[in-house]
């Protein structure tokens, strides 16, 4: 008997242990919810608590403010994203036109059709009341993002295959399609009635051929 209530114990701790190190992914996972529908300044700390369903006390045994908690969803969602692509990236085979085909519909895939492109909606609108968060998401997912674009156009300029006349606008060039689609999405994309459908893999596609081909036709 005294066997079995040990064993009891011990299941009961292990259940405990599981669901303590579950909690601050449960606690990231509720702040998220709440920063993408809400927006960071009127996302109150208790509410993210309610959520993860524990208590305002429980969450800042994990994260010390609101701030920090939101540093931790974006290292989470976005910026951890970006050592994986780096590598990825290197170990590419093939056209550098393939490459940054590649690299743009996967960014869409992973990122910008998940609810954590909600962040980077987030960070446009609310920047300028946020300065400290604002250059923590710019040096955390702004100057990563560039320096994987930037490695991409110059692998295609080493390689013979694109011409960039000014690379930091070029970066820019290929950010503007996927800061667009975030804006749609978070947007316009949300609002049911309009008649306003955009199919992000076609339009990337697009976008793609633009940047590779450009408008104006050339005679043989």
């Amino acid at each position: 008997m005294q066997t079995q209530d040990h064993n009891g114990t011990d299941e009961v701790h292990a259940k405990r242990a599981r669901r303590k190190q579950a909690r601050p992914g449960e606690l990231l996972a509720a702040a998220l919810d709440l920063f993408v529908e809400k927006g960071f300044a009127a996302t109150r700390a208790e509410e993210v608590a309610a959520h993860a369903g524990v208590s305002k006390g429980t969450l800042f045994l994990y994260f010390q403010s609101k701030e920090e908690l939101f540093k931790a969803v974006v290292r989470e969602t976005l910026a951890g994203r970006f050592e994986t692509w780096s590598i990825e990236i290197k170990l590419f085979e093939g056209s550098t036109a393939d490459m940054l085909r590649y690299a743009m519909n996967e960014w869409w895939k992973h990122l910008g059709a998940t609810k954590a492109s909600g962040i980077s909606k987030l960070m446009m609108s609310e920047a300028c009341n946020f300065p400290e968060l604002a250059e923590f998401y710019h040096q955390e997912v702004i100057v990563p993002g560039q320096k994987l674009i930037e490695t991409i156009l110059q692998r295609g300029i080493d390689q013979g295959e694109f011409t960039v006349t000014d690379m930091r606008y070029a970066v820019l060039g290929v950010m503007a399609p996927m800061v667009f689609l975030i804006n749609w999405k978070h947007s316009l994309g949300m609002c049911t009635g309009l008649n306003y459908p955009i199919d992000p893999d076609q339009f990337i596609n697009n976008q793609l051929q633009i940047m590779l081909q450009g408008l104006v036709k050339r005679t043989p």
